[in-house]
Formats: structure tokens, C-alpha cells, sequence
């Protein structure tokens, strides 16, 4: 591989973390409260509340996509103090 490809892979992957920094950033922080184990009943964290699919999305969901998720683990979380 020439070094002007290797130059264009290595600026080409900073601007992607950047970016991804950025959407972090710009949204709701994560709901993660570092107790991360998944409940095989529910299939949620019991930490978090999400699903293993919103845990591995949030890092590149835009900031109204985070907005749904955490309102769907307020939803969640309302179902399961009624029980």
C-alpha cells in the first residue's frame, strides 16, 4: 500500500472518530451506569434498561434517536414498578 493511501485511510478514519465524538457530544448522555449484564428474561440490561441493540447503536444514533431510546426505557422502567 503507497503512503499517500495509507495518509488517506489514517485522516479518512480520524474524521469518522471525530465525528462520532461530535454526535456524543451534541446529544443526551447515555444512560449507562456501569452495571452491564443483560437480564435473559427481559433481554435488558439490568443497569441501563436498553436492549443489546440500543447499547451497541447509541455511540452512532443522532441526538433524537437517544431522546426515543430514553423514552422507551422510562416507559420500561414505568411497566416494571407497576408489577
Amino acid at each position: 500500500m503507497s503512503d499517500d493511501k495509507l495518509t488517506a485511510d489514517r485522516l479518512a478514519r480520524q474524521k469518522r472518530r471525530e465525528e462520532r465524538m461530535r454526535l456524543l457530544a451534541s446529544g443526551p448522555p447515555s444512560p449507562c451506569i456501569s452495571v452491564c449484564q443483560m437480564d435473559p428474561m427481559t433481554g435488558y440490561c439490568i443497569g441501563c434498561t436498553r436492549t443489546i441493540d440500543e447499547i451497541r447503536d447509541w455511540i452512532i444514533s443522532n441526538p433524537d434517536e437517544r431522546h426515543a431510546i430514553l423514552a422507551k426505557i422510562a416507559e420500561r422502567r414505568a411497566k416494571a414498578a407497576e408489577r
